[in-house]
């Protein structure tokens, strides 16, 4: 597990990249805390800098939508899903479960 942040610092609509690899934002959906890998799965663009709606991101680029419960894009141009991490809330700390993978907070 990584620490992404406190849960202070990631109000509601808001998101953070936590830098590694593979690089993972993490969202505030209304109180829901989601992760997934950062870069749009169409083109090299850092989804932690898109706009949130919902559990949904629109990546900063070329506007395709993904949903941050499953990963998976709802518009074109992006046709691969994004990977998605659990995430733990505990003691005020948000923890991203990269399941080994290697990532810098």
């Amino acid at each position: 597990m990584i620490t992404a942040c406190a849960v202070d610092d990631l109000p509601p609509g808001e998101s953070v990249r936590v830098d590694g690899k593979p690089a993972i934002a993490v969202f505030n959906a209304d109180g829901e805390f989601y992760a997934i890998d950062d870069t749009c799965s169409h083109q090299d663009a850092s989804l932690s800098e898109g706009w949130l709606e919902g559990c949904f991101v629109e990546c900063p680029l070329h506007a395709a939508l993904f949903d941050l419960r499953t990963g998976m894009p709802t518009c074109l141009p992006a046709k691969k899903a994004v990977r998605t991490y659990p995430v733990v809330v505990r003691d005020g700390v948000i923890y991203v479960d990269t399941g080994g993978r290697e990532a810098v907070a």
